[in-house]
């Protein structure tokens, strides 16, 4: 990989936040192409049926919110346990508000998950599970493939809200016949936890990007400035197929929700690549797939965290 710093160092500061997942040891070798948030969506016409005001700002709200939910005759939350994958979303984002950034850190570099911090989100993650949010069935419900996705749920008024990246809009736009269920969405970060160590402004989050190869043609570096121009981010921002990374295309959001969403990325103090892309390709497996288990009803909060190590050893 060819080391892009100095050939990118008078325009990568624009690009914010994103850049930063393209760096190793300050350096770049990188660029962000479409930045991904994830947070949850929910339907503002079923907070109102359950007589909701405001989104949930902590974990104590928002385990309010869904006992109210409950009571209006309202699933709380879909989930597409199915896939495996959108479980893990919850026990990250617990890290990420139980654990400082620095620790974070630390330990996905160390392949080493022993703070008491990661304990603690598998505490909470085990608090979520024994409030019953979800939707009935959901370890059998795919996440995206149909109507009766968790996606489609949100899409059709079957579910109050899910935690997902932003493209569940564009998502959802297959799923329903609904066609302004866009306008009846919103959107709220994570809510924080009272006590926890980490960081309110931290997000989860990911994207695709571009590198050139030591062996590229001079150009490259030129290349990769012009796919992160105003132009072309434009573009990308129009056609709904990601957030852009550049800022000043930020006005070809169409949908205002979006928009909050891209704002709100613009404002993270920090942003924590999915574990399971951020660890190596192994370890980040044996993670989602503990989570996934215990999310099912096997193995423990303690498992979810020694499953880095075990996988990163080697041990069983």
């Amino acid at each position: 990989m060819l080391d892009l710093t100095s050939a990118v160092s008078s325009w990568i500061g624009t690009l914010g936040k994103a850049a930063e997942g393209w760096q190793v040891d300050g350096k770049q070798y990188g660029v962000p192409f479409d930045l991904h948030v994830v947070g949850f969506w929910y339907r503002k016409d079923l907070f109102a049926k359950a007589q909701i005001t405001t989104p949930p700002a902590t974990m104590a709200d928002f385990y309010a919110d869904i006992d109210k939910l409950r009571a209006a005759g309202v699933t709380p939350v879909a989930i597409g346990s199915k896939d495996r994958w959108p479980d893990a979303f919850y026990w990250d984002y617990f890290a990420v508000r139980e654990c400082s950034t620095d620790v974070v850190k630390q330990s996905i570099k160390a392949q080493k998950l022993d703070d008491p911090c990661w304990q603690k989100a598998g505490d909470d993650l085990t608090a979520l599970l024994a409030k019953n949010p979800f939707q009935q069935g959901f370890l059998g419900t795919p996440a995206q493939q149909g109507a009766g996705s968790s996606a489609g749920m949100v899409a059709n008024g079957q579910a109050a809200m899910e935690l997902q990246g932003d493209w569940e809009p564009g998502t959802m736009a297959a799923l329903t016949e609904d066609k302004d269920f866009a306008s009846k969405l919103g959107w709220f970060p994570f809510p924080t936890i009272e006590g926890g160590a980490g960081d309110p402004g931290v997000t989860l989050g990911g994207g695709d990007g571009f590198s050139c190869t030591t062996v590229a043609p001079p150009s490259c570096p030129d290349f990769l400035k012009y796919i992160d121009g105003a132009e072309v981010q434009t573009k990308l921002a129009a056609a709904g197929i990601g957030l852009p990374v550049n800022p000043d295309a930020a006005g070809a959001l169409k949908d205002p929700t979006l928009r909050q969403v891209f704002d709100f990325s613009r404002k993270a103090t920090y942003i924590q690549t999915y574990f399971d892309i951020a660890l190596p390709t192994n370890v980040g497996q044996a993670l989602d797939d503990a989570i996934a288990n215990f999310v099912a009803g096997k193995g423990t909060a303690a498992s979810v965290a020694q499953s880095v190590g075990q996988a990163a050893t080697g041990d069983k």
